[in-house]
């Protein structure tokens, strides 16, 4: 199996799951699909604090605040 079989498999497996995608937003109302953007926008802000070094000890003490 080279690269580019293995490259092949990855983007068809990505494929399936944006054509998955497309077909949940459009069984959704418009409401849906904003709250559906607000979460995907809040993760991406959950993901991209918890890469840096001030981000993940951030993360931990408001995961502490949240157990108190």
């Amino acid at each position: 199996m080279g690269l580019s079989d293995l490259w092949r498999r990855w983007t068809k497996g990505e494929d399936a799951r944006a054509i998955e995608r497309a077909e949940q937003e459009s069984a959704m109302t418009a409401s849906e699909r904003d709250v559906d953007r607000e979460d995907f926008e809040a993760r991406k802000d959950d993901t991209a604090a918890r890469s840096s070094w001030a981000g993940v000890d951030a993360s931990e003490t408001a995961a502490e605040d949240l157990d108190a």
